[in-house]
């Protein structure tokens, strides 16, 4: 019954996995490189995953739960053959406002209707809709959210003291000017060294990633030269190492009507960054994703993460990215990496409480300039004017709104600039006749 999802008598979608077995694509030699990609991109998924939830406002475990069980189920049943998933950047601030708006509950509740959400649309073949996103929307709320990532690690960056960070952009930039006078010194050269090793670590040794080394360096140092700054023990005095039982979320219709709008922007976001990791990936793998079952793997891999106490989820391009250059060329990698994460939970957790958090928060820094398409941002600013507004336009609702409104507004604007220049097209093809 896994093989295919079947809708109205006729076979839908496939998930990759099944497809390879059937047409005998798994060879023991591709097995077993599958195997080493995954235990390596667990490796680089590992601190990624920890940062993530604690600047998402949970406990660093829940990132690892994410990454293991909506990691699993992605690679399982996806229509991508090298697609890791596993909570992102792109969620953090959307789940940072979740949490402080509805609490805990509040999220894992959104999760799962967002992976309901994200099923329906992949049995609804809405997966091919992503061409109709214009790519001055993309880059723009890429961008938007990289620099709202960055602004949600400044705090810890720079070791100031604040209780309560607001939610809003607007708000955080606020607090930090306030609390300028709180800055430590150790926290920020902790940090900038941690920054430097992760941008220079590859130009030294490609094969040991460059997040683990500033990881170890920077929690023996702060650990042994007993450095005064926060770590996640000081942040966090319980961190459970223990796989919780399944729990399904109450869901009222009072409730639901409170988290629709929280549920679809996890389910948009989920939707696009997972489907744009596709296309990257089988332009490196020369391949082509199945975009409807990568969506219902999404949306199950979701709903999986928030019957365990997960976050959302996502494919992350940057692992899959990752999968590819180590030779991952089927999904037996990304559930490889579930796996490994979950021994490593289970076994070194407790270790976890050493690290230093302006070391993850130097990690997901790093991981905020990568994931803002940049380079495409300053080519698409020498574009036409109407581009160039619709660029900005997404970029700045991104980051001072939401990005569903956001998308909305950028959708809207990009589409009655389109039906002007038609209506002008074809005035001028009227003149000319």
């Amino acid at each position: 019954m896994l093989q295919y999802l079947v809708l109205e008598g006729s076979v839908f979608v496939s998930p990759k996995l099944f497809k390879m077995i059937k047409d005998n694509e798994l060879t023991k030699d591709q097995v077993g490189k599958d195997i080493i990609a995954g235990i390596i991109v667990a490796i680089i998924a590992l601190p990624l995953s920890i940062a993530l939830a604690i600047s998402s406002g949970v406990s660093p475990e829940k990132g690892l739960i994410t990454a293991i069980f909506a990691g699993f189920v992605i690679s399982l049943l996806g229509g991508s053959k090298v697609q890791i998933g596993g909570p992102t950047g792109a969620f953090v601030v959307i789940v940072y406002g979740v949490v402080k708006t509805y609490g805990i509950t509040g999220l894992i509740t959104s999760t799962m209707m967002a992976g309901i959400i994200l099923v329906v649309m992949g049995l609804l073949r809405f997966g091919s809709l992503i061409k109709y996103v214009p790519q001055t929307i993309t880059v723009g709320f890429t961008s938007g959210i990289a620099v709202t990532l960055l602004t949600t690690q400044l705090k810890d960056f720079f070791g100031f003291k604040i209780a309560d960070v607001p939610a809003e952009f607007i708000g955080k930039v606020e607090s930090y000017i306030q609390n300028i006078s709180t800055f430590d010194i150790a926290s920020f050269l902790i940090g900038l060294s941690c920054i430097l090793i992760l941008v220079y670590w590859p130009k030294v040794n490609k094969k040991i990633p460059a997040s683990i080394i500033a990881l170890i360096v920077s929690t023996l140092a702060v650990n042994l030269l007993n450095l005064p700054t926060d770590t996640i023990g000081t942040r966090f005095s319980e961190i459970s190492s223990s796989i919780p039982k399944p729990q399904i979320p109450h869901m009222d219709v009072k409730t639901i009507i409170n988290l629709i709008n929280p549920a679809l922007t996890i389910a948009l976001l989920g939707a696009i960054e997972s489907l744009l990791s596709c296309v990257v990936s089988d332009n490196m793998i020369d391949d082509k994703h199945d975009s409807n079952m990568e969506l219902v793997a999404q949306g199950l891999g979701n709903i999986a993460s928030s019957l365990f106490g997960g976050i959302p989820a996502t494919g992350a391009i940057a692992r899959t990215a990752a999968n590819v250059k180590n030779g991952g060329r089927s999904p037996i990698s990304g559930m490889v990496h579930a796996i490994t994460l979950l021994l490593i939970m289970v076994i070194l957790m407790p270790f976890a409480k050493l690290i230093p958090m302006t070391t993850l928060a130097a990690i997901l820094i790093i991981v905020s300039y990568n994931m803002g398409e940049w380079s495409h941002f300053k080519e698409l600013l020498s574009s036409s004017k109407s581009d160039v507004l619709v660029l900005l336009i997404t970029f700045t609702f991104t980051v001072v709104f939401d990005l569903v409104f956001a998308i909305g507004v950028g959708m809207a604007v990009h589409y009655v600039f389109k039906f002007i220049k038609s209506r002008q097209e074809k005035d001028e093809e009227l003149e000319a006749a």
